[in-house]
């Protein structure tokens, strides 16, 4: 398996954010064997005010139309991946720079949003790694200015991914969840979400020819056990996830042990605290997502995460593994797979 270079402080110049690209003007859509040509998609954003607007200030990115040539900085991303600790997703665009074969040597990557302390983002060529930090609210607000950013770069044919860690469900840890629905904690394919005081519900439903593209993408990687299955999206870790090891515990082992069975039999293999809202916003803006997390423990057998350093970093390495030969098959290079 392909290392995840270490973090570094050091800056980056800006002619290694370039990429030269095989010669296609329009980003090729992977299928097995040769990439094909479809029709451009672009990023869109259903908010009738933002045309509007004299300037949009992206304040958590420190970003915005007027300070930045978004177009010039941004037009060429056809590959998003976030991820929620700004340090993992630095190692994921290090690596990336690195899988690409860009000029240099990665270390000296630049964060755009150095100006904030809320988010980092790393350009490697078309591909964009974006931190999210720790749930629903944190990933919405990153995902609003990322949206918007996208679309005020002009940016189209946008795949974007989720990477991640989760808690599995009956499988063994270190498996790759690919999830093919995003349901709440009633097992629904649903993001509820209060605005003025309205609830307004909308469909968690991902790219299925992404994922299953994804899948395939996995069988060419050896010992990374990888399967299509529904993810459970909590408000919490510890009480919202039916954990026993919280400051507060409100429900019994047997209740837990019950709960977990029947989101198992509704087809939730893991559980993380992003994947409703993250594929609700990615739908309805025209952009095709996917959610690939690997599982750090069987929360039929345990609460806490006890491995070791080593065998959790080698685990969070898994979907990014398979996230660069994704990209790297969609790109034609197939002859740099790791």
């Amino acid at each position: 398996m392909a290392s995840i270079l270490p973090a570094s402080n050091r800056s980056m110049r800006p002619d290694k954010n370039t990429y030269e690209s095989p010669g296609w003007t329009e980003i090729p859509q992977y299928r097995p064997g040769c990439p094909q040509i479809h029709r451009k998609r672009s990023v869109y954003v259903k908010n009738p005010y933002l045309e509007g607007m004299d300037e949009d200030i992206l304040y958590h990115l420190d970003l915005g139309t007027k300070t930045h040539n978004l177009p010039a900085m941004f037009g060429d991303v056809k590959f998003v991946c976030v991820g929620g600790s700004p340090n993992r997703m630095k190692a994921f665009a290090q690596f990336m720079h690195k899988e690409l074969r860009l000029e240099g040597d990665g270390e000296d990557i630049e964060d755009i949003c150095a100006g904030t302390d809320r988010y980092c983002m790393f350009k490697t060529g078309p591909v964009l790694s974006v931190s999210h930090g720790m749930g629903i609210p944190s990933i919405s607000i990153m995902l609003h200015e990322l949206i918007k950013l996208l679309h005020h770069a002009h940016c189209c044919d946008v795949t974007i991914i989720r990477i991640g860690t989760s808690g599995g469900i009956g499988i063994a840890p270190g498996s790759v969840v690919i999830t093919d629905t995003a349901v709440d904690s009633f097992f629904k394919p649903r993001f509820e979400q209060v605005i003025l005081d309205n609830v307004v519900t909308r469909s968690t439903e991902l790219d299925k020819e992404l994922a299953n593209d994804l899948f395939n993408c996995s069988r060419e990687i050896p010992n990374v056990p990888t399967l299509i299955g529904h993810t459970m999206c909590t408000y919490d870790f510890y009480e919202g996830q039916g954990r026993l090891d919280g400051a507060l515990c409100s429900f019994s082992r047997e209740k837990k042990l019950d709960y977990l069975k029947r989101a198992y039999r509704a087809g939730v293999r893991n559980i993380e605290m992003e994947s409703t809202v993250f594929a609700a916003m990615c739908g309805l803006c025209g952009l095709r997502a996917a959610v690939v997390c690997v599982t750090l423990l069987d929360r039929l057998e345990s609460d806490q995460i006890n491995l070791s350093h080593d065998v959790l970093v080698e685990y969070q390495q898994r979907p990014q593994l398979l996230i660069s030969n994704f990209i790297k098959k969609q790109l034609g290079l197939c002859d740099q797979m790791s």
